[in-house]
C-alpha cells in the first residue's frame, strides 16, 4: 500500500508579542506567558500567514455546518494594503476554498487580483463599512449559522449564564434594525455603527451574528464561541419556560471572567486546536 506525506509549510513570525493577564509570583513557569499572538517584521509574510488562518476558518466552519448556501463571509485587512481587504469569492462553498481564491478589493469593491469569480454584494457592503469604521478591526465573519439565526429572533443579547458567555461581557451589541438583505453601503455603516466604537461581536435581528477581531483568528473563534452561547441560551429558554429558575454571573464576576476569556491574545489561542487539527485532517490542502 502506498502512502501519501505531505508537507506544510507556514510563514514563520519573526517575534511575538505576548499579552496574559498579571500573574501571581508563585505561578509554575509552565503555566505562564501561554497566551500569543504571532508578530511578523516582513508584511508579505504576515500576508499569507493571515490568509492561510483566514481559509482556515472557513474550513472549520463548513465542519461545523455554518455554511449556507451562497451567503456567509469572512473579511481580512490587508497586512500590506491596510485600505484594502481579502474576502471569500460568492457562491464557493467554504469547504473547497484554498488561499488562492480568496479576492483582494478596494474600499470600492473593484477586484485588483484576477479571479473568475464574483464578489459577495452583501458582504462587501457590511465588511467594507466595519473596516472603514474601525481601524482596530482587521477581520470579521458573518455567516448564517443556526442557533445564531434562530436567537436574532428575539432581537436580543445573550445573557451571562455560565462561564463561556462571560467572553461577551460589554462586548456584544444588537442590531435592531433589520432592513432586508444588506445591498445599500447605509445599511451596512448602520451595522457598523451598532457595533460601536469598541465591542467586537452583534446580534444582527432576524439575520444572524458578526463577529469581529484584530485577527482573524479571534474573529473566528468569537463566532464559534457565540454561536455556542446563543445555543445555551436557547437551551436555558427552554428548560425556564418549564419553570426553571435561571441563575445569573454576576456583573463583577462577569467582567473579571471577560478579562481572563475574552481577550484578544486568549480568543487567537481559542482558535489555535482547530486550525491545528485541520491541518492535521487535511495536509494542507488549503494552503495553496
Amino acid at each position: 500500500m502506498s502512502t501519501t506525506t505531505f508537507t506544510i509549510t507556514e510563514p514563520q513570525p519573526q517575534s511575538r508579542i505576548v499579552k496574559h493577564l498579571p500573574v501571581a509570583e508563585d505561578t509554575p513557569e509552565l503555566v505562564k506567558d501561554i497566551h500569543v499572538i504571532p508578530s511578523f517584521t516582513e508584511k508579505e509574510a504576515e500576508r499569507l500567514w493571515a490568509k492561510q488562518h483566514m481559509v482556515g476558518a472557513f474550513r472549520i466552519f463548513a465542519k461545523f455546518g455554518y455554511n449556507d448556501g451562497a451567503g456567509g463571509h469572512i473579511s481580512l485587512r490587508d497586512p500590506v494594503r491596510p485600505d484594502c481587504f481579502w474576502i471569500n469569492p460568492y457562491a464557493v462553498h467554504f469547504k473547497l476554498l484554498k488561499v488562492s481564491d480568496l479576492i483582494l478589493v478596494d474600499e470600492d469593491g473593484k477586484p485588483l487580483t484576477q479571479t473568475q469569480h464574483k464578489v459577495n454584494t452583501a458582504g462587501f457592503m457590511i465588511h467594507a463599512a466595519l473596516h472603514k469604521a474601525r481601524p482596530d478591526i482587521n477581520a470579521a465573519a458573518h455567516c448564517h449559522s443556526p442557533y445564531g439565526r434562530a436567537w436574532s429572533a428575539f432581537g436580543r443579547p445573550i445573557e451571562m449564564l455560565n462561564q463561556d458567555c462571560c467572553m461577551f461581557y460589554d462586548d456584544l451589541s444588537v442590531y435592531e434594525g433589520f432592513g432586508g438583505v444588506v445591498l445599500a453601503k447605509e445599511e451596512g455603516e448602520r451595522i457598523a455603527q451598532a457595533l460601536g466604537p469598541t465591542r467586537k461581536n452583534v446580534i444582527l435581528q432576524n439575520h444572524g451574528i458578526l463577529t469581529a477581531g484584530g485577527t482573524v483568528d479571534e474573529a473566528a473563534a468569537f463566532f464559534i464561541a457565540l454561536e455556542q452561547a446563543c445555543q445555551a441560551q436557547l437551551l436555558a429558554e427552554a428548560a425556564a419556560a418549564n419553570g426553571i429558575a435561571k441563575k445569573f454571573v454576576g456583573e463583577n464576576e462577569a467582567k473579571f471572567t471577560k478579562e481572563g476569556s475574552g481577550s484578544p491574545a486568549v480568543m487567537f489561542m481559542q482558535f489555535k486546536p482547530e486550525y491545528d487539527l485541520l491541518l492535521h485532517e487535511t495536509g494542507g490542502d488549503f494552503l495553496a
